[in-house]
């Protein structure tokens, strides 16, 4: 029975293959790669549809069916987005080939979106072998199937905090990842830069460029680059002290200042900037001013040919291994892969 469903949805929504002008030669046989999509209530249609249009453009650029996809849900019905707008579904959850990765795709309420029957499909489908993944925070739900270990997520700057506490594992603050176990993006638009990093793997970086020319992504990000702060400008300018203080950091990044220091452009003590920093920013004084200092670095690593030591020593390291250990944590991986 799931022979025949399979290849009744190979036959009928399956490799997608549209005519267009633009054409990128691929020469020999390919191998045709499958997705699996599994869309649960709530998820996000940006970050859908970023993940799902580069690997329709792949197809359609070379006229070969590079990848095929499909798309689930719990139950095999519609799924409605957080936008409000319903999309339907190939089939229900069903048993997959080890050659198949499950996308997880959710959005708001993301701690409870899969039931447990989700879960079981999903450690069922590692289990044998088949690949796993998550757009925007489809991490939640391979982090509640125990299919993460060790390895970090990346998940939207919104949810990180609540990330953390629920399962004790600190997301990564960059835009995606492609680990041991698993890779996810953080969502929005950046499942299209998860998506052409893993054509470039499939079939090499001059494809993956093509790709995003016709999504006009002029700019292929890497997967170190970091999500945007969630501190907006109107957030700032209810609360003038907490301007200030982040104001003080960003000028003394080679000579970070001290909590004391902190404190007094705040005008209140340690521990009511903490209360403030956590209320506010979603983190304390010390890693908010960490995360400007690493940045900074990042950007040092990307924009300038420094030596590590002088980018350690300018964004206030005392020593390599310290900024090596403190970038690692932050973006999870070392800083010399950014070059």
């Amino acid at each position: 029975m799931t022979r025949h469903l399979n290849e009744k949805h190979l036959r009928s929504s399956a490799v997608v293959v549209p005519r267009g002008v633009a054409h990128f030669r691929i020469a020999g046989q390919i191998e045709t790669r499958e997705f699996a999509f599994l869309v649960l209530p709530r998820f996000t249609l940006l970050a859908f549809s970023s993940a799902i249009e580069p690997l329709r453009i792949a197809n359609q650029l070379t006229q070969k069916p590079l990848y095929f996809w499909r798309v689930m849900s719990m139950d095999g019905a519609p799924v409605e987005s957080s936008a409000g707008v319903r999309i339907d579904v190939d089939h229900g959850l069903q048993p997959l080939g080890r050659k198949t990765s499950v996308v997880v795709c959710s959005g708001t309420d993301a701690s409870q979106a899969a039931d447990l029957s989700v879960l079981d499909w999903l450690r069922d489908h590692a289990r044998h072998g088949g690949g796993i993944g998550a757009i925007c925070t489809g991490a939640y739900t391979l982090a509640r199937a125990g299919l993460l270990g060790d390895d970090s997520p990346a998940v939207h700057w919104e949810n990180r905090s609540a990330f953390r506490e629920l399962f004790d594992l600190d997301p990564l603050e960059q835009i995606y990842v492609i680990g041991r176990k698993h890779f996810s993006c953080a969502g929005g638009e950046a499942g299209v830069d998860m998506m052409l990093a893993l054509v470039a793997q499939h079939h090499g970086q001059k494809l993956a460029d093509a790709v995003a020319e016709m999504c006009l992504h002029n700019r292929r990000r890497e997967a170190s680059v970091a999500q945007k702060k969630a501190y907006p400008a109107s957030m700032l300018l209810r609360n003038p002290a907490i301007s200030r203080v982040i104001a003080a950091m960003k000028t003394n990044i080679a000579t970070p200042l001290d909590q004391k220091e902190l404190s007094d452009i705040f005008g209140r003590s340690p521990r009511h900037m903490e209360r403030m920093f956590r209320s506010v920013l979603q983190e304390t004084p010390k890693s908010f001013y960490l995360g400007l200092r690493l940045e900074e670095a990042r950007n040092l690593l990307s924009d300038t040919p420094l030596s590590i030591l002088e980018i350690a020593i300018a964004t206030g390291f005392s020593s390599r291994s310290s900024f090596y250990k403190a970038y690692k944590g932050r973006f999870g991986s070392n800083p010399t892969s950014l070059r």
